[in-house]
């Protein structure tokens, strides 16, 4: 009996192997460029996230220093201030003062209510050049808003360190 050669065999075995190294190569790409965007994105809300906290700062400063443009509950109440932080962390913070109604809080001396004022300061910072909140691209990829809220309180009076009446 005459034996059939098999030529041919190693060429399909070397297609196989080559398609499924092509398979690998094409999802460990895929997998670094989804890494890649993430850590991208990472970086980008940690900067949006300082860029609030600076904003509570800035509007704390504003609300209890002498100097202060939100020193006044009225001024504090209609207070809304924008600011570009967009050379250090290329975002927008919007900055948003609330004082509550004056009311009591133990004694500033015996017998005497000593009255104090809440300060609600909100930040609310993003990725957006348009300033935030920005309604219009919240939705697309990449943008990014990080809000940070704190509260203060105050005694009322004439003394340093007090809320003005």
């Amino acid at each position: 009996m005459k034996q059939r050669s098999q030529n041919g065999f190693g060429a399909i075995a070397a297609i196989v192997v080559l398609v499924i190294l092509g398979a690998l190569s094409a999802a460990m790409f895929r997998f670094s460029v989804a890494t890649s965007i993430s850590s991208a994105q990472d970086v980008a809300s940690a900067k949006v996230l300082q860029a609030a906290n600076a904003g509570i700062e800035w509007g704390l400063y504003q609300a209890l220093q002498s100097d202060g443009i939100w020193r006044t509950a009225n001024a504090c109440n209609t207070g809304t201030q924008t600011l570009d932080v967009s050379a250090d962390t290329g975002s927008w913070v919007t900055v948003r003062c609330t004082a509550t109604s004056d009311y009591p809080e133990g004694e500033s001396s015996i017998g005497v209510a000593q009255r104090v004022r809440g300060l609600r300061i909100r930040a609310t910072a993003c990725n957006s050049s348009a300033g935030c909140p920005n309604d219009a691209v919240a939705t697309g990829q990449g943008y990014i808003e990080r809000v940070r809220e704190a509260v203060a309180f105050c005694p009322i009076g004439t003394a340093p360190g007090q809320c003005p009446p």
